[in-house]
């Protein structure tokens, strides 16, 4: 009769450590991935990368907001360029953003989620040409000498700080100790009539 009663609550401790460890207090995640220009910011970049932080808080096994830190690096077309009279350039844009985050499925084998919100968003852009720089260097036997090796040169660069929006989805595969993420996030840094817009792909690890 004893072992009646103790079975069932041993059963019910089990499934709520279970459950706690599937859904931890603080969360963390890191990922990098490709970054694609949308619309009027697509007709002058190109194709890039990005990589990315962040740090949460969940308040129950649905619902957590996270913090991030987010660095995306594109490149200006070339039809751009000539248009501007400059041989290579490239924009970057950093983000610092506050993101609630919605589990649809947070305790299955996949958890499929919505992320979103907006933060602080800084571009810089730098108009560049091919350069040189002499370079000193010795050796015993043929004593100094100099050569160059071949740099970037910064002809123009110009950063503006402005608020930004972002919005997105992913799924994750794991169980309570780690999880392989996959999310695509749309961005946008709010600036005037010309608002930067990537959407980017990210592929990392979340816990």
């Amino acid at each position: 009769m004893r072992y009646g009663f103790t079975l069932p609550i041993a059963g019910v401790l089990l499934i709520n450590a279970l459950h706690a460890q599937e859904v931890p207090r603080i969360s963390w995640n890191i990922g990098g991935g490709l970054s694609n220009p949308v619309g009027t910011t697509g007709r002058n970049l190109d194709r890039g990368w990005n990589v990315g932080a962040g740090v949460g808080l969940n308040f129950n096994s649905h619902l957590g907001i996270i913090g991030e830190a987010k660095y995306n690096m594109l490149g200006i077309n070339s039809s751009t360029l000539t248009s501007l009279g400059f041989p290579g350039g490239d924009i970057s844009m950093a983000s610092f953003t506050l993101n609630p985050i919605v589990h649809l499925v947070p305790r299955g084998p996949v958890d499929v989620y919505l992320v979103g919100g907006g933060g602080l968003y800084r571009r810089n852009q730098e108009f560049t040409a091919p350069g040189s720089q002499s370079v000193v260097g010795y050796n015993p036997f043929f004593g100094f000498y100099s050569y160059d090796l071949p740099t970037t040169q910064i002809l123009k660069s110009y950063s503006v700080n402005k608020p930004g929006v972002n919005a997105g989805a992913g799924v994750a595969f794991g169980t309570a100790h780690g999880k392989i993420f996959a999310e695509s996030r749309y961005h946008r840094m709010l600036m005037g009539n010309f608002h930067t817009d990537v959407v980017d792909f990210t592929v990392g690890f979340r816990r």
